[in-house]
């Protein structure tokens, strides 16, 4: 039974709880709910609880130790040297889930009888999947394909086993279920408690995800800082990778050219969208803000390749003919100013609708007390408003910064991919971003610095991304002290 199956099944008995668990309480009480400690609806979610919470519990368990069981078995049939080296068990270890799932379409479309998997030869099975549309490769081992075998037989029993366990825990806990189900049973106390550990799960995801991701990160980095000076990688002026050997990871052009383009992203979107928000909050009718503000914020729903196209073929070949050319800084229509322009433009709404929220509210006594000691309108805005909703907007300038140091589409498109370290923003650069999809497309292997910088790439971005928080955060603090 499929996971998506069982889950459905899990849900039906979870529903059966819920109208038995209520039936049954309201049947003990002749149908008066006063006699009741809590009201009925809640004895029927408990049954739904009981029912369904400790099963999908067993679930994920089994589902997260299964792999690990699998794997602990069928590594006999490797060689000791291929077992015993981490890399490369991994690389068998993916090539025996695929013959597995090669040798299940296989019977399941019929090239081989079910009773002839554990003893038809790796040439055999090559030739037959292949009448079914599955490659294996001309890698495929007897080892690798008794391995194969073998997992595809614990597979199925451990699915089978599942899907049996799961059932009954849900039917045991319906059954608990219906015996706690009396009047006097506590179960509003019982439903909120499940509910708020649910609540507190849900809010530690984030900080989980967090963890998770540096804690990757972290032992990624450091593996390949194992490998390559950390000195050349963070002082270096030059990156030239080489899946061949002989690559050279300097980083400062990478920085270079991520805060060359933010910076040319920042100049066109915080007065754009500043100016914007002030205009929307203090000046525009309710007319004009009601036609103006949807108009900016379609810009937020176009995808990011969209945007990419536009500086390829219209923003980047205006910049090179009416600017570039002319002043003698280049003839390429990829640059730093073309994907900065582009990509500030992107930012436009989000800094727009963030500080025109947060100039709204700024409390109207404020306005009126600036009005009332003589002050105009455009002095009310630029002496009151804004210092009290400075917070807000440099909150809204962070997220813009860390969408365009983000951003990666637009740079392929708008910048290139050249890693240089130079002050001409009409020459192609690259950003972090960029160069980690780079190291990471196609057939990597994971073992090899090549692929390994990436994550130091990331970790470096992460970082920088910290710092940037931690400095708003100064910032909004200092000047929120003002007007506490």
């Amino acid at each position: 039974m499929s996971v998506l199956l069982l889950l459905a099944v899990m849900a039906a008995i979870g529903a059966a709880g819920y109208i038995f668990c209520r039936g049954r309480v309201m049947a003990q009480v002749g149908g008066n709910p006063r006699e009741l400690h809590s009201l009925p609806g809640y004895y029927g979610w408990n049954g739904a609880i009981m029912a369904t919470l400790p099963a999908l519990a067993v679930m994920v368990v089994w589902l997260i130790a299964q792999p690990l069981i699998l794997e602990s078995r069928v590594v006999s049939h490797l060689p000791e040297a291929t077992a015993a080296e981490p890399a490369a068990r991994k690389l068998a270890m993916a090539d025996i889930r695929r013959v597995a799932s090669g040798l299940d379409l296989a019977v399941a479309g019929g090239a081989i009888p079910a009773q002839d998997v554990a003893t038809i030869s790796p040439g055999e099975v090559r030739a037959r999947l292949g009448t079914v549309g599955v490659a294996l490769g001309s890698d495929v081992t007897p080892e690798t394909l008794a391995a194969a075998i073998t997992w595809r037989d614990q597979a199925r029993s451990g699915l089978i086993g599942r899907s049996v366990v799961v059932i009954l825990v849900a039917l045991a806990g319906l059954a608990y279920a219906l015996m706690a189900t009396k009047p006097d049973f506590r179960a509003r106390n019982r439903v909120e408690k499940v509910v708020l550990g649910g609540l507190i799960a849900a809010s530690t995801v984030a900080i989980l995800t967090t963890v998770g991701i540096v804690a990757s990160m972290l032992s990624e980095s450091f593996e390949f800082f194992g490998m390559y000076p950390w000195t050349e990688f963070f002082f270096g002026v030059t990156w030239s990778p080489n899946f061949s050997g002989g690559s050279t990871f300097g980083f400062l052009p990478l920085l270079w050219g991520t805060l060359y383009i933010t910076l040319v992203a920042m100049l066109v979107a915080v007065p754009l969208g500043l100016f914007a928000a002030i205009y929307l909050a203090e000046y525009a009718s309710p007319r004009a803000r009601s036609v103006i503000k949807p108009l900016i914020e379609v810009i937020a729903g176009i995808p990011t390749v969209v945007f990419g196209i536009f500086a390829l073929i219209t923003v980047g070949p205006f910049l090179r003919d009416w600017l570039a050319q002319p002043l003698g800084l280049g003839n390429s229509g990829s640059s730093v100013m073309t994907a900065g322009i582009v990509i500030g433009i992107l930012n436009i709404p989000y800094i727009s609708s963030l500080s025109d929220d947060i100039i709204n509210a700024v409390p109207q006594s404020l306005r009126d007390g600036s009005f009332g000691l003589g002050a105009t309108k455009s002095e009310t805005v630029r002496q009151v408003v804004l210092p009290a909703a400075l917070p807000g907007i440099v909150g809204a300038g962070l997220m813009a910064t860390s969408r365009a140091i983000g951003e990666t589409m637009i740079v392929v498109m708008g910048a290139g991919a050249a890693a240089k370290l130079s002050l001409n923003p009409f020459e192609a650069m690259t950003t972090m971003t960029v160069k980690i999809v780079g190291q990471l497309t196609g057939d990597t292997d994971f073992g090899s610095p090549e692929t390994l910088v990436a994550f130091a790439l990331g970790m470096t971005l992460f970082v920088i991304t910290l710092c940037l928080n931690i400095l708003a955060l100064y910032v909004v603090r200092k000047y929120r002290e003002q007007y506490e």
